[in-house]
Protein backbone atom coordinates (compact mmCIF):
# COMPACT_ATOMS: atom_id res chain seq x y z
CA UNK A 1 0.00 0.00 0.00
CA UNK A 2 2.92 2.37 0.53
CA UNK A 3 3.39 2.50 -3.25
CA UNK A 4 0.13 4.45 -3.65
CA UNK A 5 1.85 7.43 -2.03
CA UNK A 6 5.00 7.16 -4.16
CA UNK A 7 6.03 10.40 -5.87
CA UNK A 8 7.18 10.85 -9.44
CA UNK A 9 10.37 12.89 -9.44
CA UNK A 10 10.66 16.01 -11.56
CA UNK A 11 13.79 14.52 -13.14
CA UNK A 12 11.78 11.49 -14.24
CA UNK A 13 9.10 13.74 -15.74
CA UNK A 14 11.62 15.69 -17.79
CA UNK A 15 13.41 12.54 -18.96
CA UNK A 16 10.08 11.22 -20.21
CA UNK A 17 9.88 14.20 -22.56
CA UNK A 18 12.66 12.69 -24.70
CA UNK A 19 10.66 9.85 -26.23
CA UNK A 20 8.94 10.09 -29.60
CA UNK A 21 5.35 9.61 -28.46
CA UNK A 22 4.89 13.32 -27.78
CA UNK A 23 2.68 16.13 -28.97
CA UNK A 24 3.78 18.81 -31.44
CA UNK A 25 5.41 21.97 -30.03
CA UNK A 26 3.65 24.63 -32.10
CA UNK A 27 2.10 27.05 -29.56
CA UNK A 28 3.66 30.43 -28.75
CA UNK A 29 2.68 32.97 -26.05
CA UNK A 30 0.12 34.76 -28.24
CA UNK A 31 -1.55 31.50 -29.26
CA UNK A 32 -1.58 30.25 -25.66
CA UNK A 33 -3.08 33.53 -24.45
CA UNK A 34 -5.65 33.20 -27.24
CA UNK A 35 -6.49 29.68 -26.06
CA UNK A 36 -6.91 31.00 -22.51
CA UNK A 37 -9.16 33.85 -23.63
CA UNK A 38 -10.98 31.40 -25.88
CA UNK A 39 -11.80 29.19 -22.91
CA UNK A 40 -12.64 32.00 -20.48
CA UNK A 41 -14.71 34.41 -22.57
CA UNK A 42 -17.86 32.66 -23.64
CA UNK A 43 -20.60 31.11 -21.54
CA UNK A 44 -19.45 33.20 -18.58
CA UNK A 45 -20.51 36.38 -20.38
CA UNK A 46 -23.14 35.14 -22.80
CA UNK A 47 -24.98 32.77 -20.41
CA UNK A 48 -23.98 32.84 -16.72
CA UNK A 49 -24.28 36.61 -16.20
CA UNK A 50 -28.04 36.75 -16.60
CA UNK A 51 -28.89 33.83 -14.32
CA UNK A 52 -26.44 34.90 -11.59
CA UNK A 53 -27.45 38.59 -11.57
CA UNK A 54 -31.16 37.82 -11.71
CA UNK A 55 -31.40 35.27 -8.92
CA UNK A 56 -28.20 35.39 -6.86
CA UNK A 57 -26.30 38.70 -6.68
CA UNK A 58 -28.01 41.55 -8.58
CA UNK A 59 -25.70 44.39 -9.73
CA UNK A 60 -23.22 43.29 -7.03
CA UNK A 61 -22.31 40.56 -9.51
CA UNK A 62 -19.60 43.02 -10.62
CA UNK A 63 -17.93 42.53 -7.25
CA UNK A 64 -18.56 38.77 -7.51
CA UNK A 65 -16.55 38.67 -10.73
CA UNK A 66 -13.78 40.72 -9.11
CA UNK A 67 -13.64 38.31 -6.14
CA UNK A 68 -13.56 35.28 -8.42
CA UNK A 69 -10.84 36.94 -10.50
CA UNK A 70 -8.65 37.59 -7.45
CA UNK A 71 -9.16 33.99 -6.33
CA UNK A 72 -8.07 32.81 -9.76
CA UNK A 73 -4.99 35.06 -9.73
CA UNK A 74 -3.74 33.29 -6.58
CA UNK A 75 -4.24 29.91 -8.25
CA UNK A 76 -2.85 31.14 -11.58
CA UNK A 77 0.46 32.17 -10.03
CA UNK A 78 0.78 28.69 -8.52
CA UNK A 79 -0.12 27.04 -11.84
CA UNK A 80 2.48 29.19 -13.62
CA UNK A 81 5.26 28.08 -11.28
CA UNK A 82 4.56 24.40 -11.82
CA UNK A 83 3.99 24.74 -15.57
CA UNK A 84 7.40 26.37 -15.99
CA UNK A 85 9.06 23.61 -13.90
CA UNK A 86 7.34 20.63 -15.54
CA UNK A 87 6.31 21.46 -19.14
CA UNK A 88 4.41 18.23 -19.79
CA UNK A 89 0.78 17.36 -20.41
CA UNK A 90 -1.41 16.76 -17.38
CA UNK A 91 -1.70 20.11 -15.60
CA UNK A 92 -2.55 19.77 -11.89
CA UNK A 93 -2.48 15.96 -12.14
CA UNK A 94 1.23 16.04 -12.99
CA UNK A 95 1.96 18.60 -10.27
CA UNK A 96 0.21 16.47 -7.63
CA UNK A 97 2.18 13.37 -8.71
CA UNK A 98 5.49 15.11 -8.02
CA UNK A 99 4.48 16.54 -4.63
CA UNK A 100 1.73 14.46 -2.98
CA UNK A 101 2.08 11.02 -4.50
CA UNK A 102 0.17 8.74 -6.83
CA UNK A 103 -3.13 8.49 -4.95
CA UNK A 104 -3.53 12.27 -4.70
CA UNK A 105 -2.49 12.59 -8.35
CA UNK A 106 -5.23 10.14 -9.32
CA UNK A 107 -7.82 12.06 -7.30
CA UNK A 108 -6.90 15.39 -8.89
CA UNK A 109 -6.67 13.88 -12.39
CA UNK A 110 -10.06 12.25 -12.03
CA UNK A 111 -11.43 15.56 -10.76
CA UNK A 112 -9.93 17.46 -13.74
CA UNK A 113 -11.63 15.08 -16.17
CA UNK A 114 -14.92 15.86 -14.42
CA UNK A 115 -14.17 19.60 -14.61
CA UNK A 116 -13.45 19.62 -18.33
CA UNK A 117 -16.14 17.10 -19.33
CA UNK A 118 -18.94 18.70 -17.32
CA UNK A 119 -17.66 22.15 -18.29
CA UNK A 120 -17.87 21.11 -21.94
CA UNK A 121 -21.42 19.87 -21.47
CA UNK A 122 -22.35 23.15 -19.75
CA UNK A 123 -20.90 25.19 -22.60
CA UNK A 124 -22.62 23.00 -25.19
CA UNK A 125 -25.94 23.73 -23.46
CA UNK A 126 -25.24 27.47 -23.61
CA UNK A 127 -24.26 27.17 -27.28
CA UNK A 128 -27.55 25.43 -28.02
CA UNK A 129 -29.55 28.29 -26.50
CA UNK A 130 -27.78 30.96 -28.54
CA UNK A 131 -27.84 28.87 -31.72
CA UNK A 132 -31.58 28.37 -31.45
CA UNK A 133 -32.09 32.12 -30.87
CA UNK A 134 -30.22 32.77 -34.15
CA UNK A 135 -32.38 30.19 -35.92
CA UNK A 136 -35.49 31.87 -34.51
CA UNK A 137 -34.43 35.16 -36.11
CA UNK A 138 -34.28 33.31 -39.43
CA UNK A 139 -37.75 31.83 -38.89
CA UNK A 140 -36.46 28.33 -38.14
CA UNK A 141 -37.54 26.30 -35.12
CA UNK A 142 -36.56 22.80 -34.08
CA UNK A 143 -39.21 20.32 -32.90
CA UNK A 144 -39.91 20.70 -29.18
CA UNK A 145 -38.59 17.22 -28.40
CA UNK A 146 -35.12 18.19 -29.73
CA UNK A 147 -34.76 21.70 -28.27
CA UNK A 148 -33.45 21.18 -24.75
CA UNK A 149 -32.25 18.69 -22.17
CA UNK A 150 -34.51 15.85 -21.13
CA UNK A 151 -34.34 16.98 -17.48
CA UNK A 152 -34.88 20.39 -15.87
CA UNK A 153 -33.38 21.42 -12.51
CA UNK A 154 -35.68 23.09 -9.99
CA UNK A 155 -34.60 23.84 -6.40
CA UNK A 156 -32.29 20.84 -6.22
CA UNK A 157 -34.63 18.40 -7.98
CA UNK A 158 -34.56 16.95 -11.50
CA UNK A 159 -37.86 17.10 -13.41
CA UNK A 160 -38.54 15.49 -16.81
CA UNK A 161 -39.33 17.91 -19.66
CA UNK A 162 -41.21 17.44 -22.93
CA UNK A 163 -37.91 17.24 -24.79
CA UNK A 164 -36.15 13.98 -25.55
CA UNK A 165 -32.67 15.36 -26.02
CA UNK A 166 -30.78 18.63 -26.67
CA UNK A 167 -29.86 17.87 -30.28
CA UNK A 168 -27.91 21.09 -31.10
CA UNK A 169 -25.70 20.56 -28.04
CA UNK A 170 -24.84 17.03 -29.18
CA UNK A 171 -24.15 18.10 -32.77
CA UNK A 172 -21.73 20.88 -31.76
CA UNK A 173 -19.81 18.45 -29.51
CA UNK A 174 -19.42 16.04 -32.44
CA UNK A 175 -18.27 18.84 -34.76
CA UNK A 176 -15.68 20.13 -32.28
CA UNK A 177 -14.43 16.58 -31.69
CA UNK A 178 -13.64 16.17 -35.38
CA UNK A 179 -11.65 19.43 -35.39
CA UNK A 180 -9.69 18.34 -32.32
CA UNK A 181 -8.77 14.99 -33.82
CA UNK A 182 -7.47 16.72 -36.95
CA UNK A 183 -4.70 18.52 -35.05
CA UNK A 184 -3.63 21.17 -32.54
CA UNK A 185 -2.55 23.66 -35.23
CA UNK A 186 -5.94 23.53 -36.92
CA UNK A 187 -7.67 23.77 -33.54
CA UNK A 188 -5.57 26.78 -32.53
CA UNK A 189 -6.26 28.61 -35.81
CA UNK A 190 -9.99 27.98 -35.53
CA UNK A 191 -9.92 29.16 -31.92
CA UNK A 192 -7.99 32.32 -32.83
CA UNK A 193 -10.63 33.27 -35.40
CA UNK A 194 -13.44 32.71 -32.91
CA UNK A 195 -11.61 34.66 -30.19
CA UNK A 196 -11.11 37.67 -32.47
CA UNK A 197 -14.80 37.71 -33.35
CA UNK A 198 -16.14 37.39 -29.82
CA UNK A 199 -13.71 39.87 -28.23
CA UNK A 200 -14.76 42.39 -30.90
CA UNK A 201 -18.41 41.83 -29.96
CA UNK A 202 -17.66 42.03 -26.23
CA UNK A 203 -16.02 45.42 -26.81
CA UNK A 204 -19.05 46.39 -28.89
CA UNK A 205 -21.33 45.43 -25.98
CA UNK A 206 -19.26 47.50 -23.55
CA UNK A 207 -18.88 50.68 -25.62
CA UNK A 208 -22.35 50.74 -27.24
CA UNK A 209 -24.21 49.51 -24.17
CA UNK A 210 -22.58 52.21 -22.03
CA UNK A 211 -24.76 54.81 -23.78
CA UNK A 212 -27.93 53.02 -22.59
CA UNK A 213 -27.03 52.72 -18.90
CA UNK A 214 -29.60 54.04 -16.42
CA UNK A 215 -27.89 54.57 -13.02
CA UNK A 216 -31.19 53.88 -11.23
CA UNK A 217 -30.92 50.25 -12.34
CA UNK A 218 -27.93 49.80 -10.03
CA UNK A 219 -30.18 50.30 -7.00
CA UNK A 220 -30.37 48.32 -4.85
CA UNK A 221 -26.78 47.35 -5.65
CA UNK A 222 -26.72 44.21 -3.48
CA UNK A 223 -30.40 43.16 -3.20
CA UNK A 224 -29.45 39.70 -1.92
CA UNK A 225 -26.75 40.89 0.47
CA UNK A 226 -22.97 40.75 0.38
CA UNK A 227 -22.42 37.20 1.63
CA UNK A 228 -24.31 33.96 1.10
CA UNK A 229 -22.12 31.44 2.91
CA UNK A 230 -23.04 27.88 3.78
CA UNK A 231 -21.11 24.73 4.61
CA UNK A 232 -22.19 21.41 3.14
CA UNK A 233 -25.71 22.72 2.76
CA UNK A 234 -25.92 24.19 6.26
CA UNK A 235 -26.64 27.91 6.13
CA UNK A 236 -23.93 29.89 7.90
CA UNK A 237 -24.39 33.55 7.04
CA UNK A 238 -26.46 35.67 4.63
CA UNK A 239 -29.68 35.09 2.72
CA UNK A 240 -31.05 31.95 1.09
CA UNK A 241 -33.55 31.44 -1.73
CA UNK A 242 -36.77 29.42 -1.69
CA UNK A 243 -34.84 26.20 -2.18
CA UNK A 244 -32.52 26.93 0.75
CA UNK A 245 -29.48 27.71 -1.43
CA UNK A 246 -27.30 30.72 -0.46
CA UNK A 247 -27.66 34.00 -2.36
CA UNK A 248 -25.60 37.17 -2.21
CA UNK A 249 -22.33 38.56 -3.55
CA UNK A 250 -20.10 35.70 -2.34
CA UNK A 251 -22.65 33.10 -3.45
CA UNK A 252 -22.71 34.83 -6.84
CA UNK A 253 -18.94 34.53 -7.07
CA UNK A 254 -19.18 30.80 -6.40
CA UNK A 255 -21.84 30.38 -9.12
CA UNK A 256 -20.04 32.35 -11.84
CA UNK A 257 -16.63 30.89 -11.01
CA UNK A 258 -17.26 28.60 -13.97
CA UNK A 259 -16.57 31.61 -16.19
CA UNK A 260 -12.90 31.62 -15.22
CA UNK A 261 -11.86 28.02 -15.48
CA UNK A 262 -10.34 28.41 -18.93
CA UNK A 263 -7.03 29.80 -17.70
CA UNK A 264 -5.97 26.51 -16.12
CA UNK A 265 -6.51 24.73 -19.43
CA UNK A 266 -3.47 26.65 -20.75
CA UNK A 267 -1.26 24.55 -18.48
CA UNK A 268 -2.56 21.32 -20.06
CA UNK A 269 -0.89 22.42 -23.31
CA UNK A 270 2.60 22.77 -21.83
CA UNK A 271 3.81 19.87 -23.94
CA UNK A 272 2.70 21.69 -27.09
CA UNK A 273 4.31 25.06 -26.19
CA UNK A 274 7.38 26.13 -28.13
CA UNK A 275 9.07 27.60 -25.04
CA UNK A 276 6.91 26.35 -22.15
CA UNK A 277 9.05 27.77 -19.35
CA UNK A 278 8.32 31.28 -20.61
CA UNK A 279 5.16 30.97 -22.71
CA UNK A 280 2.89 29.05 -20.30
CA UNK A 281 3.13 31.62 -17.44
CA UNK A 282 2.52 34.43 -19.95
CA UNK A 283 -0.51 32.65 -21.41
CA UNK A 284 -2.04 31.87 -18.00
CA UNK A 285 -1.65 35.30 -16.42
CA UNK A 286 -2.33 37.44 -19.51
CA UNK A 287 -5.56 35.63 -20.41
CA UNK A 288 -6.82 35.85 -16.83
CA UNK A 289 -6.16 39.59 -16.45
CA UNK A 290 -7.69 40.45 -19.84
CA UNK A 291 -10.85 38.46 -19.17
CA UNK A 292 -11.37 39.74 -15.62
CA UNK A 293 -11.46 43.34 -16.89
CA UNK A 294 -13.88 42.42 -19.70
CA UNK A 295 -16.19 40.47 -17.36
CA UNK A 296 -16.57 43.31 -14.87
CA UNK A 297 -17.20 45.82 -17.66
CA UNK A 298 -19.87 43.66 -19.31
CA UNK A 299 -21.74 43.06 -16.05
CA UNK A 300 -21.65 46.80 -15.32
CA UNK A 301 -23.22 47.50 -18.72
CA UNK A 302 -25.87 44.75 -18.51
CA UNK A 303 -27.12 45.57 -15.02
CA UNK A 304 -27.09 49.27 -15.96
CA UNK A 305 -29.09 48.75 -19.16
CA UNK A 306 -31.76 46.48 -17.68
CA UNK A 307 -33.06 46.03 -14.10
CA UNK A 308 -31.41 42.84 -12.81
CA UNK A 309 -34.77 41.14 -12.22
CA UNK A 310 -35.61 41.49 -15.93
CA UNK A 311 -32.43 39.94 -17.29
CA UNK A 312 -32.81 36.80 -19.40
CA UNK A 313 -31.60 33.59 -17.80
CA UNK A 314 -30.50 31.97 -21.08
CA UNK A 315 -29.19 34.78 -23.33
CA UNK A 316 -28.74 37.82 -21.12
CA UNK A 317 -26.50 39.94 -23.37
CA UNK A 318 -28.60 39.64 -26.52
CA UNK A 319 -31.85 40.10 -24.60
CA UNK A 320 -30.56 43.25 -22.83
CA UNK A 321 -30.01 44.96 -26.19
CA UNK A 322 -33.45 43.81 -27.31
CA UNK A 323 -35.03 45.41 -24.23
CA UNK A 324 -33.02 48.58 -24.91
CA UNK A 325 -34.68 48.87 -28.33
CA UNK A 326 -31.72 47.62 -30.38
CA UNK A 327 -33.02 44.46 -32.10
CA UNK A 328 -30.36 44.67 -34.83
CA UNK A 329 -27.68 44.38 -32.16
CA UNK A 330 -29.49 41.42 -30.63
CA UNK A 331 -28.89 39.33 -33.76
CA UNK A 332 -25.20 40.31 -33.98
CA UNK A 333 -24.62 39.43 -30.33
CA UNK A 334 -26.50 36.13 -30.60
CA UNK A 335 -24.43 35.15 -33.64
CA UNK A 336 -21.21 36.14 -31.86
CA UNK A 337 -22.39 34.19 -28.83
CA UNK A 338 -22.57 31.07 -30.99
CA UNK A 339 -19.01 31.66 -32.26
CA UNK A 340 -17.66 32.64 -28.87
CA UNK A 341 -19.09 29.71 -27.01
CA UNK A 342 -17.82 27.38 -29.74
CA UNK A 343 -14.24 28.40 -28.95
CA UNK A 344 -14.83 27.77 -25.23
CA UNK A 345 -16.09 24.30 -26.03
CA UNK A 346 -13.07 23.66 -28.24
CA UNK A 347 -10.54 24.54 -25.53
CA UNK A 348 -12.46 22.63 -22.85
CA UNK A 349 -12.57 19.49 -24.96
CA UNK A 350 -8.94 20.02 -25.98
CA UNK A 351 -7.86 19.85 -22.33
CA UNK A 352 -9.64 16.79 -20.93
CA UNK A 353 -8.01 14.22 -23.27
CA UNK A 354 -4.56 15.57 -22.36
CA UNK A 355 -5.19 14.83 -18.69
CA UNK A 356 -6.23 11.28 -19.64
CA UNK A 357 -3.09 11.10 -21.80
CA UNK A 358 -0.87 11.93 -18.82
CA UNK A 359 -2.68 9.41 -16.58
CA UNK A 360 -2.41 6.70 -19.22
CA UNK A 361 1.33 7.30 -19.66
CA UNK A 362 1.66 6.45 -15.97
CA UNK A 363 -0.39 3.27 -16.40
CA UNK A 364 -3.27 4.42 -14.17
CA UNK A 365 -5.76 3.90 -17.00
CA UNK A 366 -5.33 1.60 -20.05
CA UNK A 367 -2.28 3.04 -21.80
CA UNK A 368 -2.78 1.36 -25.16
CA UNK A 369 -6.06 3.21 -25.57
CA UNK A 370 -5.83 6.52 -23.71
CA UNK A 371 -2.13 7.20 -24.42
CA UNK A 372 -2.39 6.43 -28.12
CA UNK A 373 -1.28 9.42 -30.20
CA UNK A 374 -2.55 9.45 -33.79
CA UNK A 375 0.36 8.58 -36.15
CA UNK A 376 -0.50 11.37 -38.61
CA UNK A 377 -2.31 14.09 -36.65
CA UNK A 378 -0.24 13.67 -33.44
CA UNK A 379 -3.31 14.10 -31.24
CA UNK A 380 -4.70 11.84 -28.44
CA UNK A 381 -7.59 10.84 -30.68
CA UNK A 382 -8.98 7.89 -28.75
CA UNK A 383 -9.14 9.88 -25.49
CA UNK A 384 -10.83 12.71 -27.38
CA UNK A 385 -13.52 10.41 -28.74
CA UNK A 386 -14.10 8.74 -25.35
CA UNK A 387 -14.59 12.06 -23.57
CA UNK A 388 -16.79 13.44 -26.35
CA UNK A 389 -19.20 10.50 -25.94
CA UNK A 390 -19.45 11.29 -22.20
CA UNK A 391 -19.98 14.99 -22.95
CA UNK A 392 -22.72 14.19 -25.50
CA UNK A 393 -24.66 12.21 -22.89
CA UNK A 394 -24.38 15.00 -20.29
CA UNK A 395 -25.16 17.82 -22.74
CA UNK A 396 -28.09 16.01 -24.29
CA UNK A 397 -29.85 15.01 -21.08
CA UNK A 398 -28.92 17.41 -18.24
CA UNK A 399 -29.80 21.14 -17.88
CA UNK A 400 -27.26 23.94 -17.66
CA UNK A 401 -28.18 24.79 -14.03
CA UNK A 402 -27.06 21.46 -12.59
CA UNK A 403 -24.00 21.21 -14.85
CA UNK A 404 -22.83 24.73 -13.95
CA UNK A 405 -22.66 24.03 -10.21
CA UNK A 406 -20.91 20.69 -10.62
CA UNK A 407 -18.21 22.25 -12.82
CA UNK A 408 -17.46 24.93 -10.23
CA UNK A 409 -16.86 22.66 -7.27
CA UNK A 410 -14.54 20.40 -9.29
CA UNK A 411 -12.51 23.38 -10.48
CA UNK A 412 -12.19 24.93 -7.02
CA UNK A 413 -11.05 21.59 -5.60
CA UNK A 414 -8.34 21.38 -8.28
CA UNK A 415 -7.16 24.90 -7.45
CA UNK A 416 -6.86 24.04 -3.76
CA UNK A 417 -4.65 21.07 -4.63
CA UNK A 418 -2.37 23.12 -6.89
CA UNK A 419 -1.89 25.86 -4.30
CA UNK A 420 -1.08 23.23 -1.66
CA UNK A 421 1.34 21.53 -4.07
CA UNK A 422 3.39 24.74 -4.41
CA UNK A 423 3.79 24.90 -0.63
CA UNK A 424 4.84 21.25 -0.48
CA UNK A 425 7.28 21.51 -3.38
CA UNK A 426 8.95 24.61 -1.95
CA UNK A 427 9.52 22.60 1.23
CA UNK A 428 10.64 19.33 -0.38
CA UNK A 429 12.88 20.75 -3.11
CA UNK A 430 13.58 24.46 -2.53
CA UNK A 431 16.65 24.58 -4.81
CA UNK A 432 15.19 23.17 -8.02
CA UNK A 433 15.14 25.49 -11.04
CA UNK A 434 11.96 27.56 -11.19
CA UNK A 435 11.89 29.66 -14.40
CA UNK A 436 8.79 31.35 -12.99
CA UNK A 437 8.45 31.73 -9.22
CA UNK A 438 5.11 32.38 -7.54
CA UNK A 439 5.64 35.59 -5.53
CA UNK A 440 5.07 36.00 -1.78
CA UNK A 441 5.09 32.33 -0.84
CA UNK A 442 3.52 31.12 1.44
CA UNK A 443 1.04 34.06 1.46
CA UNK A 444 -0.26 33.66 -2.12
CA UNK A 445 -0.85 29.85 -1.96
CA UNK A 446 -2.49 30.17 1.46
CA UNK A 447 -4.78 32.94 0.21
CA UNK A 448 -5.56 30.80 -2.83
CA UNK A 449 -6.52 27.82 -0.67
CA UNK A 450 -8.61 29.96 1.69
CA UNK A 451 -10.50 31.84 -1.04
CA UNK A 452 -11.24 28.63 -2.99
CA UNK A 453 -12.55 26.90 0.13
CA UNK A 454 -14.71 29.95 0.90
CA UNK A 455 -16.34 29.73 -2.54
CA UNK A 456 -16.72 25.95 -2.28
CA UNK A 457 -18.65 26.31 0.97
CA UNK A 458 -20.98 28.77 -0.75
CA UNK A 459 -22.16 26.19 -3.27
CA UNK A 460 -25.37 24.17 -2.69
CA UNK A 461 -25.00 20.89 -0.78
CA UNK A 462 -26.06 18.81 -3.79
CA UNK A 463 -22.82 19.73 -5.54
CA UNK A 464 -20.75 18.38 -2.65
CA UNK A 465 -22.61 15.08 -2.85
CA UNK A 466 -22.06 14.81 -6.62
CA UNK A 467 -18.35 15.53 -6.17
CA UNK A 468 -18.09 12.88 -3.43
CA UNK A 469 -19.89 10.28 -5.59
CA UNK A 470 -17.57 11.05 -8.53
CA UNK A 471 -14.47 10.75 -6.33
CA UNK A 472 -15.70 7.46 -4.81
CA UNK A 473 -16.20 6.08 -8.34
CA UNK A 474 -12.67 7.22 -9.18
CA UNK A 475 -11.22 5.50 -6.10
CA UNK A 476 -12.96 2.26 -7.05
CA UNK A 477 -11.33 2.42 -10.50
CA UNK A 478 -7.94 3.29 -9.01
CA UNK A 479 -7.86 0.44 -6.48
CA UNK A 480 -9.29 -2.09 -8.94
CA UNK A 481 -7.10 -1.10 -11.92
CA UNK A 482 -4.78 1.89 -11.51
CA UNK A 483 -2.88 0.69 -8.42
CA UNK A 484 -2.10 -2.67 -10.04
CA UNK A 485 -1.06 -1.28 -13.42
CA UNK A 486 0.81 1.86 -12.33
CA UNK A 487 4.21 1.89 -14.04
CA UNK A 488 5.82 3.57 -11.04
CA UNK A 489 4.26 1.02 -8.71
CA UNK A 490 5.48 -1.86 -10.87
CA UNK A 491 9.01 -0.50 -10.83
CA UNK A 492 8.95 -0.16 -7.05
CA UNK A 493 7.66 -3.74 -6.74
CA UNK A 494 10.29 -5.01 -9.16
CA UNK A 495 7.74 -6.14 -11.75
CA UNK A 496 8.36 -6.14 -15.50
CA UNK A 497 6.47 -3.48 -17.50
CA UNK A 498 5.00 -4.93 -20.68
CA UNK A 499 2.05 -2.63 -21.40
CA UNK A 500 3.61 0.76 -22.11
CA UNK A 501 1.86 2.67 -24.93
CA UNK A 502 2.99 1.96 -28.48
CA UNK A 503 5.10 4.76 -29.97
CA UNK A 504 3.82 5.85 -33.37
CA UNK A 505 6.04 7.71 -35.81
CA UNK A 506 4.50 9.27 -38.91
CA UNK A 507 5.15 7.20 -42.01
CA UNK A 508 5.63 3.92 -40.12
Amino acid sequence: MKHIFAKKSLKRLLEGMKDDNRLKRVLGPVTLTSLGVGAIIGAGIFVATGAAAKAVAGPALMVSYALAGVTCIFAALCYAEFASMAPVAGSAYTYAYTTMGELFAWIIGWDLVLEYAVGSATVANGWSGYFQSVLAKLGISLPEYLQKAHFAYDNGHFIATNSWVNLPAILVVIGVTLILIKGISESARFNAAMVFLKVAVVLFVIFVGAFYIHPANYLPFAPFGWTGISFFGRHMYGQVNAGGDPVGMIAGSAIIFFAYIGFDSVSTHAEEAINPKRDIPIGIIASLVICTVLYIAVVAVLTGMVPFAQLSKDAAVADAFKQAGLPWAEFIIAAAGVAGITSVLLVMMLSGPRVFLAMARDGLIPARFFADVHPKFRTPWKSTIAISVFVCVLAGLLPIDALLHLTNIGTLFAFVMVCAAVLIMRRLDPHIERPFRCPWVPLVPVLGIGSCLLLMTSLPAANWWRLIVWLILGLVIYFSYGRKHSFLGKELRGEKITDRPVIHVEGH
